[in-house]
């Protein structure tokens, strides 16, 4: 069942288009399976609208919010592959619904007023959110924004304004992935326009960047002189051996470093013949032959990264090289796959690399959001014992003393954390059987019973609590964990 107010909530998220309604509400029913479909479980399932992110994004840029979660909505769209134009016109339309609801609004008319006028058929809840924010914002401020958006269109449409495009999409990924924990940052730059685009990305982001250039040294030079805090090339496809000075004479007088870049997939073919084939020690020996042509030029702030898509040659190569050379490593699987195999492999590889004290930056490679790429290391990292900080969450699998969603309760309770800066283990535990002894090496956790479930501290019961306010119970004891913690000191 679902009541009235989460029903709006429902359509206001995802619009009122019967189709999308029906299709969200499979994917309700099937989360849920039984009882009360909640708040919770409908912005967690469902698919938000491009209008309702727009609408979302109009009221960040107005201040509900600030720079970084209108960066936060913009990123999002980029990665459902939203295309830029449709973005900028659906957001246009948002713009004129404020602007016309401030309007109507100071002539004390109401919502219904402005349907009245215009057609908005089965979209009129754009005109009911737009008239329920509208106070804050003033007709200056709405105005300034449509000539913004206006003078946008007009330069997208005379073909110059797909590199602004390009660069606000850029830059809105980057600061998503600071959010997550990324710290360095390494963008591909193939042309000389994206060499310029540098000095306007570089101003805007507060983590080093690194510029990925291949064979053209010309793109390296003007990555150098447009921002990037650190180049990344492989000697042996740039070209002859002045155009390798001409990029070194510039790190040099910035004292910017190199990472010098060996991957197993284009090993020359003298060390794949000497070696009878891809492997470790030709790996190395490549890797080192590309140093050795940039000591030999006067340089050596270098950083080193030899990859492999297989892992057990990959860790291989790390342990021969660790031993041949002090210059810091950047370690990862390259190609390592999807999210679900290539976290694997780079769990793997990186866990046996970096286990023995090998490694200085990190990078897991996965085809997908990189935002999981950067969740993902973090996660290596903390696993290891070489990071601290962040809410770890630990759950039981499920069994036949199970009687709650303890899949659903799990995963929502590992996106709740995400924003809250402890550092502590929390347990889901799917039965109150076992789940307080199992649970006594975390923190806090909960365990869910038939309509009910514990809430459980250092693995003691502190509380029975109604099924449906476990997470908000546990997220209040989260939120106030470090003054409680105070208190009982």
């Amino acid at each position: 069942s679902i009541d009235q107010v989460t029903a709006s909530i429902l359509i206001d998220r995802c619009g009122t288009a019967m189709e999308t309604l029906m299709r969200e509400t499979d994917k309700l029913i099937a989360y849920r399976m039984q009882g009360e479909i909640t708040r919770a479980d409908v912005e967690l399932v469902t698919h938000k609208s491009l209008e309702a992110s727009i609408f979302d994004l109009s009221k960040a840029m107005l201040g509900g919010g600030g720079r970084t979660r209108a960066f936060q909505i913009l990123n999002d769209l980029f990665i459902q592959r939203e295309e830029p134009s449709r973005i900028l016109s659906v957001l246009s339309g948002s713009f004129i619904d404020l602007y016309r609801a401030k309007a109507a609004h100071n002539a004390e008319k109401t919502a219904n007023d402005l349907l009245s006028v215009y057609s908005y058929g089965k979209r009129a809840f754009l005109v009911n959110n737009a008239f329920r924010d509208v106070p804050r914002y003033s007709m200056r401020m709405l105005r300034g924004s449509l000539n913004i958006l206006m003078q946008t269109e007009l330069a997208m449409k005379s073909g110059h304004g797909e590199d602004r495009i390009l660069v606000e999409e850029a830059v809105a990924q980057i600061l998503a992935l600071e959010r997550a924990g990324c710290e360095i940052i390494r963008c591909a730059v193939p042309t000389q326009e994206a060499a310029c685009a540098l000095s306007r990305i570089k101003p805007r982001i507060h983590i080093p960047l690194v510029a990925d250039i291949h064979f053209d040294y010309r793109l390296a030079i003007a990555a150098m002189e447009n921002g990037a805090d650190k180049i990344r090339i492989n000697p042996g496809n740039i070209g002859s051996r002045e155009r390798i000075q001409a990029v070194v004479d510039v790190a040099r007088e910035r004292e910017i470093p190199i990472r010098v870049g060996v991957n197993s997939g284009s090993l020359e073919k003298e060390l794949v013949e000497k070696y009878h084939g891809v492997t470790a020690e030709g790996i190395v020996e490549s890797a080192l032959d590309k140093v050795r042509i940039i000591e030999e030029l006067g340089y050596d702030n270098l950083v080193i990264s030899i990859k492999s898509s297989d892992v057990l040659m990959c860790a291989k190569a790390h342990e021969l090289i660790a031993k041949k050379t002090d210059y810091p490593l950047h370690v990862g699987i390259t190609e390592a796959g999807t999210l679900f195999s290539g976290n694997i492999k780079s769990a793997v590889g990186l866990g046996i690399i970096l286990y023995q004290g090998i490694g200085d930056t990190i990078r897991v490679s996965l085809t997908g959001d990189p935002l999981e790429e950067v969740k993902s290391a973090k996660r290596i990292l903390k696993t290891l014992g070489l990071r601290k900080g962040g809410i770890e969450v630990v759950s039981c699998p499920t069994c036949g003393r199970t009687q709650i969603d303890l899949i659903g309760l799990a995963n929502q309770v590992e996106n709740m954390v995400q924003d809250i800066p402890l550092d502590i283990k929390v347990a889901v535990m799917g039965c109150v059987v076992n789940g307080p002894g199992e649970a006594k090496e975390a923190d806090i956790g909960i365990a869910g019973g038939k309509g009910e479930g514990l809430l459980i501290k250092k693995g003691q019961i502190v509380r029975k609590v109604p099924e449906n306010q476990l997470l908000g119970v546990l997220r209040e004891e989260l939120l106030n964990w470090n003054q409680e913690q105070s208190g009982d000191k």
